[in-house]
């Protein structure tokens, strides 16, 4: 049985599919209608294809408003989807960025010595 990361890979691996979910993390709510203007070489029920697939992974959530759908992003789901995957992969880069803080760090107390040092000197002209 395929954990929901690897569901949530299949779904993000289309292009289209991705550039929905973009388009509604920038504009927020849209209509299929809105979307399919996006996309002019696909027909509007291509796009509920699409739809239907970021519904079932829940990525997006509809409503309906009078005769049409209104989808926009659920980024929780995202979140929860991936953080599981990400997490085996943290220590990795989490010692990078510690050795980054450090570095930084370092480098704040070295300017602050060089503006005291210059500071003294200034007052001994």
């Amino acid at each position: 049985m395929p954990s929901n990361s690897d569901v949530l890979f299949r779904i993000l691996a289309d292009p289209t599919r991705r550039h929905i979910l973009d388009l509604l993390a920038e504009g927020g709510p849209l209509t299929v209608s809105q979307l399919a203007a996006e996309f002019p070489d696909l027909v509007a029920s291509g796009i509920s294809k699409h739809l239907m697939s970021l519904r079932a992974a829940r990525l997006v959530s509809a409503t309906r408003s009078g005769r049409q759908q209104i989808y926009q992003l659920e980024p929780g789901a995202l979140a929860a989807g991936l953080t599981p995957w990400i997490a085996k992969y943290e220590h990795y880069w989490s010692e990078a960025l510690e050795r980054l803080r450090d570095l930084a760090e370092e480098g704040g107390a070295k300017d602050r010595r060089k503006a005291q040092k210059s500071v003294r000197r200034t007052k001994l002209k």
